[in-house]
């Protein structure tokens, strides 16, 4: 592991995350918001600190709410997603603000989505609104069915199932 990783891992207090790297929340709106769907109130809003180092990815997982990923430092990141409809995929860079990257991409409720650094490491941030609950979470290891109709319909995608 790259050194300046292992040092975020212990400064920031960052845990293994059930989806691959690490990371902490790190805030945790007080405010609470009522969906305009099935679920209870939550917080209005989450923000978490996200690690992932090379060799690893945060495989294919949805939310039910909109999330944020801000870059913070480190290689690149390649953030995927695919539309609720399941027809299209996505792919953006998240870095330094130059040709090819940007520093936020936007990843809706409900789509699958998954990332992986592009080198040594990448320190990330991830804003859930309204705020993150583990009851919104699904990951696609979990769900075979739709895990190997990804398989077949994006092949190059399947490595983050």
């Amino acid at each position: 592991m790259h050194p300046r990783a292992a040092a975020l891992i212990e400064r920031l207090g960052l845990e293994p995350h059930p989806e691959g790297g690490y990371f902490r929340e790190v805030f945790r709106s007080p405010h609470r918001v009522q969906p305009k769907d099935d679920r209870d109130e939550r917080s209005a809003l989450t923000t978490i600190y996200f690690l992932l180092v090379e060799g690893e990815c945060s495989r294919w997982h949805r939310v039910r709410s909109d999330e944020v990923w801000h870059y913070y430092e480190g290689d690149t990141l390649e953030l995927y997603w695919i539309e609720q409809k399941g027809d299209a995929w996505h792919r953006c860079v998240l870095g330094p603000v130059e040709e090819g990257s940007r520093p936020v991409a936007v990843v809706r409720a409900g789509c699958w989505q998954a990332a992986r650094t592009t080198g040594a490491y990448t320190l990330v941030g991830c804003t859930v609104g309204p705020g993150f609950e583990y009851d919104d979470f699904e990951m696609m290891k979990d769900m075979p069915e739709e895990a190997e109709e990804i398989r077949q319909r994006f092949p190059e995608l399947a490595g983050f199932v």
